[in-house]
């Protein structure tokens, strides 16, 4: 006996204009809104920012040290 499984559909909201997705975008909406995405991705809209130290400076990503002989 074959199972038969329920089409896809679509769940949730967009996360670029909150409209209901779209099976064929999933998780997006569109093409419009996946090209959105996409071109935030690029431009480095969504990168993590640096960490900081106390003073304010920020962290060397080798422990702290410049190179440098004081």
């Amino acid at each position: 006996m074959a199972s038969t499984k329920p089409p896809l559909m679509a769940s949730g909201t967009c996360p670029i204009c909150s409209r209901p997705t779209d099976a064929d975008y999933r998780p997006f909406c569109s093409r419009r809104c996946a090209d959105v995405d996409l071109s935030r991705w690029l431009r480095g809209a969504y990168a993590i920012p640096d960490a900081e130290s106390e003073d304010g400076d920020t962290a060397e990503p080798d422990g702290g040290e410049t190179g440098r002989e004081d």
